[in-house]
């Protein structure tokens, strides 16, 4: 066998034990008559020695060869080590070696293979097979294996079905843009990757599975940022015969017993809001309840005086920032500045001191008095020592402004603490957003989503006002779940095609298989998809997912290390009936 024991496993209780053990040379360290040598594997790092009283003079000058990420066996004996390490399970033994066999020989690697690397990012990306034998990724990898293991164990606990669904479907012209897979037997024909399994679990539904999950991958072919990916991971869930409620209790469920599992947070409260709310007082609809800083409608308090930049605004809007009147000036036009960045938008930004003694001194003193600072105060709830940050203009773009402002503000006060968690569930979204290059609604979700009982007579009068049946669960300022009830009827279905501008040809084409399975007898049902890539970073208390995926794209969605994507030769486009025109 090539080993007994593994590196990271071996005590004093082991002593004078035989072991055998293989891994990678991490460091060496030779002395002359003496070498010690450091061999890690996944599991941890075991100290070597090679004494000239005690080893055989050959294993000593192969020993004196071995370079760093050599594999290697050793046999021997475990030793007290005398100069212990109490850094390492390990520290207090090493392995007196006997015998020494090179598995196999290494090139220098390209950056050194430890906790603190010398390698950049995109070096790391491409010889990523090395960057996994860094504790930091290895530990990441291992803690998404403990996630997908818990939820795995505890849906099944709960009477969820896993069950896979195809790859290779049919493209929809709903949501993001899809991957296409040409058909060599189907000339001319194409697949589509699925951007979620949505019309295969409701069919599921259809089929009596009524508690359904899988862990599964998913693809959009879409700009990417730090927590977004091509491929990426979703825990995709769909229950039948249950209502808006019934979703979020077991959801809450399985958020709390990850969170309690896994970091060892017990968590009682999950805060509901609908979006208009979250909207209004954060500007976004993922609000990061850790902190405070929510926002303060100004406008019937600032739009009564000659300040005209507030008078023309569609919303006037501020925050109390805590401890904020310690700020300098250089400090607060350093903020300004920060808000007219061009990725930002802001034209300018308007503050006001609440000093300790009650009195108040701001950037627009010769427009506003006293009087109309308290009410300023009062109504972004600033206290004594806070600064009130305000911005004005259209109210979409002023509220995302603002909402960067709060989060930037948090980030520098340390507000955004990784081991604090407060899940937040949004509601009643709305059902379409109009679309001004379409020149037509779209679903905000997608076309399944069932609008809130009672709603359905507003598509006719009033699409925009009606609001969805779906919710998203939020953790730490990041959706990581979202999901709706579902239209489970042809006629509504019918209707809400209608609605999104397919005419009946298009809706038969794209979602006929759909509509017929309505037809015999489809349950009430709905469900939730959490993306298990955010999920898993956010628990280990980060915030971009790359670490947390074994094989990552970059921003440009190239696979770097096997140079992805590539062209293909002129007989397989021919096989597969494509020419490729390039201008």
């Amino acid at each position: 066998m090539y080993r007994s024991h593994n590196c990271g496993e071996l005590r004093a209780t082991d002593i004078n034990k035989a072991v055998t053990l293989a891994g990678w040379v991490q460091k060496s360290r030779d002395k002359g008559f003496i070498i010690w040598i450091d061999l890690r594997d996944r599991y941890g790092i075991t100290q070597l020695v090679f004494d000239e009283e005690r080893t055989p003079e050959a294993v000593i000058k192969e020993a004196q060869n071995l370079g760093r990420e050599f594999v290697i066996q050793v046999k021997g004996k475990v030793i007290e080590r005398a100069s212990k390490n109490p850094n390492i399970p390990t520290g207090a033994i090493e392995v007196l070696v006997q015998e020494l066999h090179i598995l196999n020989q290494a090139i220098l690697p390209p950056f050194t293979i430890e906790d603190k690397t010398d390698g950049g990012e995109e070096l790391r990306m491409k010889y990523r097979y090395l960057d996994i034998r860094r504790n930091p990724v290895k530990d990441s990898l291992i803690f998404r294996h403990r996630v997908t293991q818990e939820v795995r164990n505890y849906l099944s606990n709960e009477g969820f079905i896993e069950v896979e669904t195809p790859y290779l479907i049919k493209s929809t012209p709903e949501g993001a843009r899809d991957f296409v897979v040409p058909s060599r037997m189907n000339p001319g024909e194409f697949y589509a990757l699925p951007q979620s399994p949505q019309t295969f679990k409701q069919l599921l539904m259809v089929g009596g599975m009524d508690k359904y999950f899988q862990i599964v991958k998913c693809f959009r072919d879409e700009d990417l940022r730090a927590d977004r990916q091509p491929e990426f991971t979703q825990i995709d869930c769909e229950m039948a015969f249950i209502e808006q409620e019934d979703i979020l209790n077991a959801f809450e469920g399985l958020t709390r017993h990850l969170l309690k599992a896994i970091k060892g947070v017990a968590i009682e409260k999950f805060p509901r809001m609908t979006y208009d709310e979250a909207m209004r007082r954060y500007g976004n609809d993922k609000p990061d309840i850790r902190f405070g800083m929510a926002f303060g409608e100004l406008n019937a308090v600032t739009q009564h005086k000659a300040f005209n930049v507030f008078n023309n605004a569609e919303l006037v809007v501020g925050i109390a920032v805590p401890g904020g009147n310690s700020y300098t000036r250089k400090e607060i036009d350093q903020l300004i500045d920060w808000v007219k960045r061009p990725q930002i938008g802001a034209l300018g930004m308007v503050y006001c001191r609440c000093n300790d003694d009650g009195s108040f001194k701001s950037s627009v003193d010769k427009f506003y008095d006293e009087t109309d600072f308290r009410q300023w105060a009062e109504r972004t709830g600033a206290k004594a020592g806070d600064l009130i940050c305000i911005l004005s203009g259209d109210t979409h773009k002023v509220r995302t402004q603002l909402s960067a402002l709060r989060m930037e503000l948090a980030e520098r006060m340390g507000l955004r603490k990784p081991d604090e968690f407060a899940p937040l569930w949004v509601t009643d979204f709305p059902l379409l957003e109009w679309d001004e290059e379409t020149g037509r609604y779209h679903a905000m979700h997608h076309p399944f989503t069932s609008p809130k009982p009672g709603q359905i007579d507003l598509l006719k009068t009033d699409p925009g006002a009606v609001k969805a049946n779906a919710y998203d669960l939020v953790l730490n300022g990041n959706e990581i779940g979202g999901g709706s009830i579902r239209i489970h009827d042809k006629e509504t279905q019918s209707l809400m095609f209608d609605y999104l501008g397919f005419t009946p040809e298009e809706a038969r084409a794209q979602f006929g298989f759909l509509m017929d399975a309505f037809q015999y007898g489809a349950p009430p049902h709905g469900g939730l998809a959490f993306g298990l890539d955010r999920l898993v970073a956010i628990l280990g208390g980060q915030e971009t997912i790359r670490d947390f995926i074994a094989f990552p794209k970059n921003n440009a969605g190239r696979d770097v290390m096997i140079d992805a994507p590539a062209p293909i030769d002129n007989d397989q486009l021919e096989e597969l009936s494509l020419k490729l025109n390039l201008k």
